[in-house]
């Protein structure tokens, strides 16, 4: 329910991202479901969807069974118009891109999933090859399909929202990649890049809202360690919007060498390089591996699991690591649930005690913290997920506002 905002425009507009946060959430909704939902009025649903329905955004449905456990006439079902607009999402990790082109209902159009060598690339064949994805995804598009509106980008490493630009990455050796830039020039569209740990995060909100929605942080465990972090229903940015950089929060003052420069930080004992670089007896001060393969990892995993030996001490070091991390947030915010997303997700019972034990000594609200810890071992889908609802929600609030949608005929931008 909308309180009490100044202008009359915002809260015909906030009242409309409502509606189709709604409709978003679910495939078919009455307008009874709606004002349940929403806790906006019936006459005030019923202005919104007809004004939706008239600029094509939603669309009645007599299809769907909305009125189960319900007494008199059927009620008519409203859904969103997946042809209305469609939206282009990109990840961008270790020697892999991944485009999906989805419709505004937030259905698969086409995907393509191509293998980079990211860690020799260049800004030029980073931008090649996702434009030569998008042109070969829009070409194939259906006739139905709406015209692209929106791209979202999420991709390892700190980024500026503000320019789309991918300030740093350890999977390339290029700096102040304006992604933005160049897929808007060529697509026409506006472009958002972020921090593919805050995409996570988003996708987490939107998928199980149930444990996902006010306090939380998603934590990616894998050749590098980041966090997307939630806070009173808002997500928690640094300062180039680029997430919050857990990984290399300070663990051990000049410790073991991390892949950003830098001595002591989280990553430097709880990535998948770290876990490495120590069972294999090297100097924690050595030069971090560039890649890692999963084979090997799963293999010293599994020697860890089998008995107790460096494989085992690694990974209890890593645990300790990820537990100092989260005993230091802690002590700043209440104790909040955990996603641990990721290779090291898989791992979880090798440093599980080791964590809870560290993060045990934040006593400060009197007593253990209550500590919740789910685990989702593959992150491309949700990184995924989090950029479809980036493009999506942008379409909700900027694009599709009251007055703002013009009569234009569907075409594709290739």
């Amino acid at each position: 329910m909308i309180d009490e905002i100044a202008r009359p425009d915002d809260v015909r507009r906030q009242n409309r991202r409502l509606v189709l946060a709604a409709l978003r959430g679910h495939d078919l909704l009455s307008r009874t479901d709606i004002v349940a939902q929403t806790g906006l009025s019936a006459s005030t649903v019923s202005a919104i969807t007809t004004a939706l329905i008239a600029e094509g955004i939603i669309n009645e449905s007599r299809d769907g069974d909305v009125t189960a456990n319900r007494r008199g006439r059927p009620q008519v079902a409203l859904t969103l118009n997946p042809e209305i607009a469609t939206i282009a999402t990109v990840e961008l990790a270790l020697n892999l891109a991944h485009a999906v082109l989805f419709d505004y209902k937030g259905q698969v159009i086409g995907e393509e999933i191509r293998r980079i060598p990211t860690l020799d690339a260049t800004t030029g064949d980073l931008t090649r090859a996702i434009c030569e994805m998008l042109d070969g995804l829009l070409s194939a598009m259906p006739d139905s399909a709406g015209k692209l509106m929106h791209i979202s980008m999420g991709v390892q490493g700190v980024t500026d929202a503000a320019s789309a630009t991918m300030l740093w990455s350890p999977i390339t050796p290029d700096n102040n990649v304006a992604f933005g830039e160049v897929l808007s020039a060529r697509y026409g569209v506006s472009v958002s890049v972020a921090n593919d740990c805050s995409m996570i995060a988003e996708a987490l909100r939107w998928t199980d809202p149930e444990h996902y929605t006010e306090d939380f942080a998603a934590i990616l465990l894998s050749h590098g360690i980041g966090m997307g972090l939630y806070l009173k229903g808002k997500p928690f940015l640094g300062v180039q919007s680029s997430g919050a950089e857990f990984g290399h929060m300070l663990h051990v003052p000049n410790g073991a060498l991390c892949r950003c420069g830098r001595h002591g930080c989280i990553e430097a004992y709880a990535s998948d390089y770290a876990i490495l670089r120590r069972t294999a007896g090297e100097d924690e001060r050595s030069q971090p591996a560039q890649d890692v393969d999963s084979v090997t990892f799963d293999d010293v995993a599994n020697r860890a699991r089998a008995r107790d030996g460096v494989e085992r001490e690694a990974f209890r070091k890593a645990g300790e690591a990820i537990g100092s991390g989260l005993r230091s947030l802690f002590s700043l915010i209440d104790p909040i649930p955990i996603a641990l997303v990721g290779p090291g997700a898989g791992v979880f019972d090798l440093i599980e005690a080791d964590l809870r034990e560290m993060v045990s000594g934040t006593t400060g609200w009197g007593g253990k913290p209550d500590l919740t810890i789910r685990c989702y071992p593959d992150e491309h889908p949700l990184i995924l997920q989090g950029c479809m609802m980036t493009s999506l929600l942008h379409l909700d609030t900027q694009l599709f506002a009251p007055g703002d949608l013009r009569e234009t005929p569907l075409r594709r931008v290739i």
